[in-house]
């Protein structure tokens, strides 16, 4: 077998960065992202993009924590590279595509858990001094930290174009089975996130439905975020996000006006000058969530037939914080199946 034929369901920034990798690590390999939805219409999009990581119940931390650096080592190298103008990378807040800012996180009551396990791997990682918290009347607990922003409109688009230049194709496309794409493709690499409750029948994905407000306010240049991760104010290179919610098995896309009321006043409570805030937009996402991200090898066969597939999915809301690491790993295991189905070609010569 000269040339591997893979597809990729799904072009979320799982999808892409998967389909990535895979051209980098798996030679002589052609690669074909299919989906009924690209960018600027995906989960994705709708993403703060901010590298704090979430926390998977059933996934071992030392995982995590690796998927995690792999990532945030990965966008830096991006934002320092000879590639940051043409990627739209730079180190200014307000200015950027991954930009590097100071980030407060607060709590209302102290942590059990200090340091969490990625402290060491974002930059200056320490607790709030009290003057700090002063801001924050209502808080008495915090960290302080550099971390990494990734504004997805423009980063997904950037991979798709990556993607081009290794020779990747993209295919606009419904796929309700996986099997359809036997014969065409050898292997298939399911990153169709939350659509994987269907696609392959497994009920422990559900949504979680996430609504943001997008706005004007420039001279917003902190990241501040509630220690339960529901509160938050990111501002980015043309807007700052304000969330959030955290609705799990709800499946409604539309924006819900109250829901947008009380994600303002939240906000607003944290950083009173945002009442000025202007040009105010709804956006509204499903994150995959799922109590392990799911990235496995499985061969579906039927009626002497065989296909390979790598799932690969059940992000939830810490997508980007470890899309990279996650996708380096997905790519290795595509390389597996590339070479256990070149191997009877192989032995067959001897």
């Amino acid at each position: 077998m000269d040339t591997v034929r893979i597809a990729v369901v799904g072009a979320g920034v799982i999808g892409l960065s998967t389909a990535v990798c895979i051209s980098q690590l798996v030679p002589r390999c052609s690669i074909t992202i299919i989906s009924d939805k690209f960018t600027p219409d995906t989960t994705s999009d709708v993403a703060a993009g901010i590298l704090i990581p979430h926390e998977y119940p059933d996934t071992p931390i030392y995982m995590q924590k690796r998927w995690f650096k792999e990532t945030f080592d990965h966008l830096s190298s991006i934002a320092s590279s000879a590639e940051a103008v043409d990627a739209g990378v730079h180190l200014v807040s307000g200015k950027n595509f991954h930009s590097l800012c100071l980030s407060w996180q607060i709590f209302q009551s102290i942590p059990t858990e200090q340091a969490p396990f990625w402290a060491d791997v974002v930059l200056g990682f320490r607790k709030m001094t009290e003057a700090e918290l002063k801001k924050f009347p209502r808080y008495v607990f915090g960290h302080s930290f550099t971390t990494l922003k990734c504004e997805t409109l423009i980063y997904l688009p950037w991979l798709e174009k990556r993607l081009k230049t290794h020779g990747g194709l993209l295919l606009h496309r419904r796929i309700e089975d996986l099997w359809e794409l036997q014969p065409s493709f050898d292997i298939v690499v399911n990153c169709s996130g939350v659509g994987s409750r269907e696609l392959v029948g497994d009920a422990t994905v559900f949504p979680v439905r996430g609504q943001v407000l997008q706005v004007q306010a420039p001279w917003v240049k902190h990241f501040i975020r509630d220690g339960s991760g529901l509160t938050y104010i990111y501002p980015g290179a043309s807007q700052v996000t304000l969330g959030g919610t955290r609705q799990k098995g709800d499946w409604n896309l539309s924006p819900d006006a109250e829901i947008s009321r009380d994600i303002f006043s939240r906000c607003c409570a944290l950083e009173p000058s945002l009442c000025r805030a202007c040009s105010v937009k709804e956006r509204v996402g499903l994150r995959p969530n799922r109590p392990s991200v799911r990235l496995q090898k499985e061969v579906l066969a039927r009626d002497g037939q065989r296909l390979s597939i790598v799932h690969h999915y059940g992000h939830g809301s810490g997508g980007i914080s470890v899309h990279w690491g996650s996708a380096l790993e997905a790519a290795r295991l595509v390389s597996e199946c590339a070479q256990a189905l070149r191997t009877p070609a192989l032995t067959s010569k001897l």
